[in-house]
């Protein structure tokens, strides 16, 4: 699979990749902090949650301490997504500035996940920002390089188990480029989205590997 963009993940230091973290999150709540009380209760890219849970759900680190996340985590008996969706439902219910703070917050800019440094910290940041600006129809907060540099991380599809095979990803908006075959063009946040398992407000999608 080739790839050619204005700038690859091969040029680009993971030194360079955590100070687009905190545009990232700044963005999304200068976004939301001026919306009406309903945009919380939207849904988003992210099944089954609404704006309010995927906020809850990124703001963790702004919240608990490590003490708190292993007590959670044993809580869950050690299954991730249980703790996920079991924090989000719980945390879903604060204020809007709580949860706005906590997208301000410093230590939550600085947070990188355990054995996922910057790139993964990035990453986070990116797709969950997505998954309520792409449902919103708003734009995408995350500074443009920060974008590509996502779309290199997620370019084979391995990271959320897709079948790319025959798919050629084209941005619209820069010449990001992945793949080999039928062309499928979207702008650079929503094949981030794609990337990243979601299914766009349209109902475009990429298929799984377990679908084949």
């Amino acid at each position: 699979m080739g790839t050619t963009s204005t700038e690859s993940r091969d040029d680009v230091d993971d030194d360079d990749l955590q100070p687009w973290v905190a545009p990232t999150y700044e963005g999304l709540a200068a976004l939301l902090s001026p919306g009406p009380p309903e945009t919380w209760d939207a849904p988003s890219l992210c099944t089954r949650w609404q704006v309010r849970h995927v906020v809850a759900h990124v703001t963790m680190p702004a919240r608990l301490t490590p003490e708190q996340f292993g007590a959670e985590m044993a809580a869950a008996r050690g299954d991730f997504g249980v703790l996920s969706d079991t924090v989000a439902a719980r945390d879903a219910a604060l204020p809007p500035a709580e949860l706005l703070a906590a997208l301000r917050s410093p230590r939550l800019h600085d947070w990188q996940p355990p054995g996922g440094g910057a790139a993964g910290a990035l990453s986070h940041a990116v797709v969950h920002a997505l998954d309520v600006t792409a449902a919103l129809g708003a734009p995408t907060t995350a500074p443009a390089p920060a974008v590509t540099a996502v779309l290199d991380q997620l370019a084979d599809g391995s990271v959320f188990g897709l079948d790319l095979t025959g798919i050629w990803l084209q941005a619209t908006d820069s010449d990001w480029g992945s793949g080999d075959g039928e062309v499928l063009r979207a702008d650079s946040g929503q094949l981030v989205a794609l990337l990243a398992g979601r299914t766009l407000p349209d109902g475009r999608s990429l298929p799984r590997v377990s679908a084949r």
